[in-house]
């Protein structure tokens, strides 16, 4: 789980308007369905993105730069305030600079930014994280023997991938799993590039609706959840209107882009079989495997884009105040000048800083868990499944070009 992806915490959002105005060769990856899109690769560390809505943004795919936009405070996440070329209609004239009502803090610059991410902060609580790593290893367990007795084949996806995290994130906040398949068809919808705007807003009013009856249960009959902790322990307190964007957010994030890491992160493993022979000969390797996976596949294509605020030196590149920054998160975790031979997948690559997370203040809140929750759902399912392998050729596994969450629809498996 992110504050939104496994990545930078505004990695879920509004990434269907934003899948829409990059070309294609940004985002639709060639034959091998682990590396950058091609469009992404070489032309330098900082370079000019034209966008389709005929703006131009500027393209970051080296790491040392791509750190400095997201930890320097001369560039700015508020696309409230500044006007974002990225953003599905430009702004001529930024937003009144009064304070912000709302509680979408992944696009807010400190202090505002601050003020709510203490306040979540205060919940992801070491005890409940170790609490919460017991539950992951009980449903993982049970999902995988649930597969076993239903027969030697099985789609990944719906199987393990998503239900694990669903169920992970339904628990953290306190809602109903019986209520997962509403926010994750909404939630398919609103990141969906092919969706109409129309159905991007119904999907969004019924979101917004499903949670403003949640806070209010919260408000009624509060429980031991992330959410009745934000509505009961938080000084000052977060407004309804706040809550409801806060757990929104969380809630996407939280099972979106790990269920889709789960998913890839097996299919790599099954087409990288030296790398699935390592970890099966040494378990102990799964905390470095999963490190490798996130820099390896990086699932965020493209999203987290920032604003200058003032004139700024980047990687040699002269930017105007005004410009739009865009990190190609795929292609800044394979630099070379930081890992040797950076497209192999190797699980026994020495641990070293990757950007999948995100970087600065708004680094990923949730990626303790998200790692929590990729070690020991990848450990089960090779554990409990030692000849697991794909029912059908590599090329036949559809995935999700159209989406800038990058992942497989599906991952027909069996075993014997």
């Amino acid at each position: 789980m992110t504050d939104s992806s496994v990545t930078d915490e505004s990695a879920s959002v509004s990434t269907a308007a934003m899948r829409r105005i990059l070309p294609a060769e940004m985002v639709e990856r060639g034959r091998n369905p682990f590396d950058p899109p091609p469009g992404l690769r070489g032309q330098g560390a900082v370079r000019p993105l034209d966008l389709l809505n005929g703006a131009q943004a500027w393209l970051v795919t080296g790491f040392d730069e791509a750190r400095t936009v997201l930890s320097d405070a001369r560039f700015s996440a508020d696309k409230m305030r500044h006007r974002d070329a990225t953003s599905p209609q430009q702004r001529e004239v930024a937003a009144p600079r009064g304070e912000r009502e709302d509680g979408i803090f992944v696009f807010m610059d400190p202090p505002e930014h601050t003020r709510l991410r203490r306040s979540l902060t205060g919940q992801f609580t070491v005890r409940r994280m170790r609490e919460l790593e017991s539950r992951v290893t009980e449903i993982a367990v049970e999902h995988v023997e649930a597969m076993k007795a239903a027969g030697t084949r099985a789609d990944l996806v719906p199987a393990f991938a998503l239900p694990l995290p669903s169920l992970v994130i339904c628990e953290l906040l306190g809602v109903d799993y019986a209520d997962r398949a509403e926010f994750q068809e909404r939630t398919a919808v609103g990141l969906n590039a092919s969706s109409t705007p129309q159905e991007q807003a119904t999907a969004r009013a019924e979101l917004y609706a499903f949670m403003r009856r949640l806070v209010a249960a919260k408000h009624a009959n509060p429980a031991d959840d992330l959410l009745s902790g934000l509505i009961h322990d938080t000084d000052p307190p977060l407004t309804d209107a706040q809550l409801v964007d806060v757990a929104l957010l969380l809630l996407t994030a939280g099972h979106e882009t790990t269920a889709n890491m789960l998913g890839l992160g097996t299919f790599a493993l099954l087409e990288h079989p030296d790398q699935l022979a390592a970890l099966r000969a040494d378990p102990g390797l799964l905390d470095n495997a999963v490190e490798e996976l996130l820099r390896f596949l990086s699932i965020l294509q493209l999203g987290v884009s920032r604003v200058a605020t003032e004139p700024v030196t980047l990687g040699g590149v002269d930017l105007p105040a005004g410009a739009t920054v865009v990190i190609a998160t795929p292609e800044v975790n394979r630099d070379p000048r930081h890992w040797d031979d950076p497209d192999a997948l190797d699980v026994r690559r020495p641990r070293t800083p990757h950007l999948a997370f995100g970087h600065g203040v708004h680094q990923c809140l949730g990626q303790q868990l998200a790692r929590i929750e990729l070690r020991i759902g990848l450990g089960e399912l090779i554990s409990r499944l030692p000849d697991l392998r794909l029912a059908v050729p590599a090329e036949q596994v559809p995935v999700r070009d159209e989406m800038l969450i990058f992942g497989v629809r599906s991952l027909p498996v069996t075993w014997s």
